[in-house]
This record gives C-alpha cells, structure tokens and sequence, in this order.
C-alpha cells in the first residue's frame, strides 16, 4: 500500500513523536536501540508505531526474531517523516536564531581518517560556544556519510574521495588533497625499501576497507589503472585494527600519509605511483540549518556554495 509523500500533521492524525520513533526504527533497525536513542521504555515506542500504522492503515515495517525492516509502505513514508522533522527543527531553530539564541541539532559525520581539520577541537570550541545545540558525531564510510546528508540524517560530512568522486545533491568544497603511502610491519621484506611501485605492491596480500566503500575505490582505481590485479584478504571498517593486522604481519595496507602518525607502530613505504585522496566537507542543500551555518563559520568556511579550492590541512 503506498503512503503519499506529504502528511498532515496538524490534525493530530500523525505525530512528530510517532515520526521521532519511526526514523529511529529505521536507521538503527532494532527497536531496543531505537528506544535507547530516543529515551524511551521499547514497549511505549513499539506501541506508538503500531498505533501509527493502525492510522495510516498499512505496516511500517516487517518484524522477525532476528531483523527489522522497512515495508514499501515503510519505505516511502519514511522520507516524508524526515522531511517533516527537519521542518520542525528547523523552526525552532530559526526561531530561536531569530532571538539572538543559537539552538537545535547539529548532526556531524566523519570518515576515521580525517585529517584535515582537528574535529575533536572544532566541536569541543563549538560546544562551549553555544552550549543549547545538540551535537551528535557519527563515525561511518563516505558513501555512507553523503547519503545520509542528502536524506536529512547528518547535517555536516567529513568525506574521504577519490578524485573523479564527487558527491550528488550536497553542497560542499574541497578541504585537503593528499597522497597514500604503504604500511608494513616493521620486518617486512619492504620496510627498508623507498619508492616501492604498484607492480610489486600488488603482490602482496592486503588489508583494505570494504569492497565498494569510498575508501577502498581510491586504491581499486589505482591498480586497476596500471593493469594490476591484487588480493585484499581482510576488508576492515576500522582504521585501528587495520593497522594492527599489518603490525602483526597479516597483510600490508595502504592509508592516508597525513593519518599514518595515528596509527603507531607501522613502516611507512612511500610509493612511485601513489593514489590520491580528497578531503570533502559536505553539507546539506539548499541551505545549512543555523546551527551548521554556525559551525561553518566557525571553520571559516562559507556555508554557501563556493568553487572547489585546496586549502592547507587543518584549517578551521
């Protein structure tokens, strides 16, 4: 059964409450965490869910012992209830804005490689600057990142491109270009090696993000380039424990130069031919909300649409 895209909130029929609920359902697809972001018992949210789609006449989402998901109707209402929480938000915030009070959310997302501005510092000066915004950091891969910016989800994104990569739907610049080295461990065969090739890196066994994630795309294209084929044995989603994996001799991994003082005890083995990777800070369009306008400014970034430019990491 299909849910129209705009709903009617004015006649009690659908709540924002409810809206909160279903988002969080969603994203989390498990009701006991849906229930802990929201700050609620699991059987009230469950209970406004099921009343919600009693309303709506149609079933939100699909319930199993062991997953939760979204049903077509689900699927298309969900949009809509962002859509109508961001409205929302929004008001308040610009309302509050409007008073001279900086209020409302300010939902960031970065990749674990970020470098090009010191984030933990930026929201620590941010936070003590305007103590009433709720600022809410989430860790994930690029790609990931971006569409959650385009949906409402995050307001900011800290991104890791490839070059020819450049997100849809998003405004944003660029904040860093840099290139990737190899890590060893600290015996390996290379360790003592400078300008190492493609060609011989690939006949090792590699540590590397998942396949198809924004991370793992700047080294795919780079061999696929040179005609290279190689074997990623161990596909990670965390930085740290690549970096271990390749301390203890499991495999060798390429990373950020600018990250790799980060990493510990690693041999760092400049290459020939290194991929590049973009440093992108999005944002949502057509306009930030006046929170992450507030925290643009505060990076010294305009929070309207300016040609890419390149400069110096750290910057903000």
């Amino acid at each position: 059964m299909a849910v129209v895209a705009t709903i009617a909130i004015y006649d009690g029929s659908v709540e924002l409450q409810q809206m909160r609920y279903v988002v969080a359902v969603a994203e989390t697809a498990n009701f006991t965490r849906a229930a802990e972001r929201c700050r609620v018992v699991q059987s009230a949210l469950s209970h406004q869910i099921a009343r919600l789609e009693r309303e709506l006449g149609a079933r939100l989402f699909e319930r199993t012992s062991r997953r939760v998901a979204l049903t077509p109707a689900g699927e298309a209402f969900l949009p809509a209830a962002r859509q109508a929480l961001e409205a929302a938000d929004r008001a308040r915030a610009e309302v509050a804005a409007a008073g001279g009070e900086l209020r409302g959310r300010l939902a960031i997302g970065a990749i674990p490689t970020v470098t090009a501005v010191d984030l933990p510092a930026a929201l620590q000066s941010f936070h003590l600057r305007h103590p009433q915004v709720r600022i809410t950091l989430r860790s994930g891969a690029s790609d990931a990142l971006a569409e959650q910016v385009r949906q409402g989800g995050l307001d900011i994104a800290f991104l890791g491109l490839s070059p020819k990569t450049r997100p849809k739907g998003v405004q944003g610049r660029v904040l860093a270009r840099g290139e990737l080295v190899a890590l060893v461990a600290p015996g390996h065969p290379l360790a003592g090696e400078t300008g190492v090739d493609l060609h011989r890196l690939a006949q090792e066994v590699f540590v590397d993000w998942p396949a198809g994630s924004a991370g793992r795309v700047q080294s795919d294209e780079a061999f696929a380039a040179a005609g290279l084929v190689r074997e990623v044995a161990f596909e990670i989603s965390n930085a740290g424990l690549m970096a271990r994996l390749v301390r203890l001799g499991l495999g060798v991994a390429m990373m950020p130069a600018s990250f790799v003082p980060e990493l510990g005890d690693v041999h760092v083995v400049e290459l020939r031919d290194p991929p590049t990777r973009i440093e992108r800070l999005v944002w949502r369009h057509p306009r930030p909300s006046p929170a992450a306008a507030a925290f643009l400014d505060a990076l010294n970034l305009p929070a309207e649409r300016v040609p890419d430019g390149v400069p110096r990491a750290g910057t903000g």
